[in-house]
């Protein structure tokens, strides 16, 4: 097998894994493709969180006529096969009683329960092993699972809609309205793909935001608000219980609020809150104020902007970034989406 065939099948692991991109949180996506002859026998993903990882899946999709053959297989998985009992099996020992011949990996598992164990233990059944295939792809496949293992804080995008001239909000309290059908849903997809989502007060008091995934499937993320003096109403979406919510707050513990000593800087406790809470990922869809509180501490991965044609004139100004020439960019109808990484 030549090493282009590898990179064809382990991206082929890559394209599976995202079909879960939506339910497996705080799983990290998955894919497995097992290869006997040059011929796909078998392929699966993890499909939703709490269900069967993707080599079982894989495994379970082989053909009856075909089992014989998994005793010359070549096993691709996008990260180190678990070795653990959690909600499942370890996917490690069920491999090594098929009698796969040989699994390669993309990343290692960063999980302190798994740690290379998955690979020891097929090293020591005697089934050959390779890691580090595309490497970087698989990282940026899974990169909030890996923050969240590594830094010890969630995967932090921050994201904004602004207008051609620079501004995010108009001077009046009437909500301006920048983005189109399309980026809305495409907003909604990325509520879906992460685990929270969190706004200012004066967002919160302006748009009395919902916070849902409306226009994509999959489930609410967290909702989160930082509100200081508990200035948001009892009868604003946020607590009407339709999602798990957090506020942030400087006065009390109390049923959905939490204190945080504003007198320090809070995006660290924030952070560091939503960690032992286990949220791997936040949407920072605040405005100016929350926005800048995150780009000044250095405490963000991805910056999401959507820039529309519509000019404002004057009111809220946008956070003040420089577009990096090779950003990605998207064109939806006539707004552009830049994704810049931090």
């Amino acid at each position: 097998m030549t090493e282009q065939d590898k990179e064809k099948y382990m991206r082929r692991c890559f394209a599976l894994a995202e079909k879960g991109s939506c339910n497996v949180a705080p799983n990290p996506m998955v894919g497995c493709v097992i290869v006997c002859d040059g011929r796909i026998i078998g392929e699966g993903y993890h499909r939703v969180f709490g269900g069967p990882h993707a080599e079982i899946n894989a495994l379970s999709s082989v053909r009856p006529e075909d089992l014989p053959l998994l005793r010359e297989s070549t096993v691709f998985v996008s990260l180190e096969p678990c070795s653990h009992y959690g909600k499942t099996p370890p996917c490690a020992l069920r491999l090594i009683n098929e009698k796969v011949k040989r699994v390669i990996a993309c990343n290692a598992d960063p999980n302190p329960q798994v740690a290379g164990r998955g690979m020891r233990m097929l090293q020591e059944a005697g089934i050959e092993t390779g890691l580090g295939l595309l490497e970087a792809e698989g990282r940026r496949l899974n990169r909030r699972f890996f923050t969240f293992h590594e830094k010890h804080r969630p995967y932090i995008i921050l994201k904004w809609a602004q207008s051609s001239d620079g501004f995010i909000d108009g001077e009046d309290e009437k909500p301006i309205v920048i983005s189109n059908d399309i980026t809305k849903a495409l907003v909604h997809k990325m509520r879906a793909e992460n685990m929270a989502i969190m706004v200012g007060t004066r967002t919160a008091l302006k748009d009395n935001p919902k916070l849902h995934t409306r226009r994509w499937y999959g489930k609410n993320p967290l909702r989160i608000a930082i509100d200081r003096n508990l200035r948001i109403p009892a009868n604003y979406h946020l607590y009407d219980g339709s999602a798990e919510t957090i506020i942030y707050n400087g006065i009390k513990n109390d049923g959905i609020c939490r204190k945080l000593d504003f007198n320090q800087d809070i995006i660290p406790q924030i952070c560091d809150d939503l960690y032992k809470l286990g949220i791997q990922s936040l949407i920072v869809e605040g405005g100016k104020q929350t926005l800048d509180s995150f780009i000044e501490a250095g405490m963000y991965d991805e910056m999401h902007i959507e820039v529309s044609p519509m000019e404002i004139g004057k009111g809220t100004r946008a956070p003040e970034i420089n577009f990096p020439p090779n950003a990605e960019m998207k064109k939806y109808g006539n707004n552009r989406i830049y994704v810049i990484n931090a």
